[in-house]
């Protein structure tokens, strides 16, 4: 089963080729629901209709079905790179440039590329195919989507490495929710429709938990109903607009502050940040304080983290900002101040008892100072089990 999430920028067929292509997200919540062989069924249709459409990358996996639905269909030859003695295959985005079809067709959009690629991710392949004014058909699952990185450790015990980042999604033209219930999708596993028995076993004990699998259909299924809410305001908002002289309840537009620190938790914290301002289409800013005073220093490793997770905000499309001040909580509340921002993330750090009696907790600071903003303290949750990582 599958629903299809149109965007208000889909333009009649007779309508001039945008210079930029076409993005078609097919999105599922984990391995052996379809996609895969949901998209190729797709470009098997384009085909049919004259459309100029090759593969420029497929992951068979074995799958005998969905390896038949790729008869017939142009591929471009993957380049073979050697990696510390391993001859590796990654899709050749120069061949796909060089050759310039309508639409391209790239499987496993959060894959991590061999070092010496051209670009470190496959996504940032396929956006210079679109960039070229190449239409892309291509596959994730919703535990790669870069906002629900820590809600998915907490359910699945796995921590994702290969993530997208909101954006790109939310940029995509369409998404295609490529569904299966739970029960439908772990009998193919015990069939060994998706993965050798020996791997599929291994898989009923990790992943394919069914209360880890109903929580992950739950996520996408809700990612879908956010994707579509957002395409339907864009679509109805112009027809919306009142007139100059009509009389209006001003809206608040929500501006969220998220407070940028060397501590781990700042991580979490940001994501949170992203995935609430997408929700409330809201403005979003990541800020450091550094000390303005000349014998105050920061540690050089604390300047690295901080960096760092500055870096992790900007791929989010997160405005960052540093700030100079001799007291963080009266240089946060400032700067929310003169920018009309209305919810303040903290992590919760560990503090002394001093510090509540000196008056040094930054978070009571800005509760008390900040009566006008609403504060929101994201405490880090933490896992009995050894992680693993995908």
């Amino acid at each position: 089963m599958s629903s299809s999430i149109p965007s208000s920028a889909d333009s009649a067929a007779a309508a001039p080729r945008a210079e930029r292509g076409r993005l078609q997200v097919f999105l599922g919540y984990a391995a052996g629901v379809g996609k895969t062989y949901r998209m190729l069924e797709q470009a098997q249709e384009l085909k049919r209709c004259g459309k100029d459409i090759v593969i420029g990358y497929f992951e068979p996996h074995g799958r005998k079905d969905t390896i038949a639905r790729t008869e017939g269909l142009e591929m471009i030859p993957n380049k073979i790179i050697d990696y510390r003695g391993v001859k590796l295959r990654e899709m050749d985005t120069a061949a796909i440039l060089k050759r310039h079809p309508a639409i391209c067709v790239v499987d496993e959009l959060p894959h991590t590329n061999v070092p010496g690629s051209g670009h470190t991710k496959r996504w940032e392949d396929v956006q210079e195919l679109l960039d070229a004014g190449i239409d892309v058909m291509t596959t994730m699952n919703i535990q790669h989507l870069e906002s629900l990185n820590d809600q998915i450790f907490h359910v699945t015990g796995i921590r994702v490495r290969e993530t997208v980042p909101d954006w790109l999604v939310k940029s995509a033209n369409e998404v295609v929710m490529v569904d299966a219930t739970t029960e439908a999708l772990l009998n193919r596993l015990k069939r060994g429709v998706i993965y050798a028995p020996e791997k599929a076993q291994q898989a009923l004990e990790n992943f394919f938990k069914e209360s880890t699998l109903a929580s992950l259909r739950e996520m996408a299924l809700r990612q879908t109903a956010h994707e579509l809410e957002i395409r339907e305001i864009g679509e109805t908002a112009p027809s919306k607009r009142l007139a100059p002289d009509t009389f209006a309840e001003p809206r608040t537009h929500d501006r969220i502050l998220i407070y940028v620190t060397a501590h781990p938790s700042t991580s979490v914290l940001i994501r949170r940040g992203r995935r609430m301002a997408d929700y409330l289409n809201a403005d979003c800013f990541a800020v450091c304080v550094l000390p303005r005073r000349e014998g105050q220093k920061v540690r050089v490793e604390d300047l690295d983290a901080i960096e760092k997770h500055l870096n992790f905000a900007r791929t989010l499309h997160i405005d960052t900002r540093t700030l100079e001040g001799q007291d963080a909580a009266d240089s946060l509340i400032d700067f929310a101040r003169r920018n009309q921002i209305t919810q303040i993330l903290l992590h919760r750090p560990k503090y002394h008892w001093w510090d509540r009696l000196l008056g040094t907790d930054l978070i009571l600071r800005v509760v008390r100072i900040a009566k006008d903003v609403r504060v929101i303290i994201v405490a880090e949750r933490h896992r009995s089990t050894q992680p693993a990582s995908v």
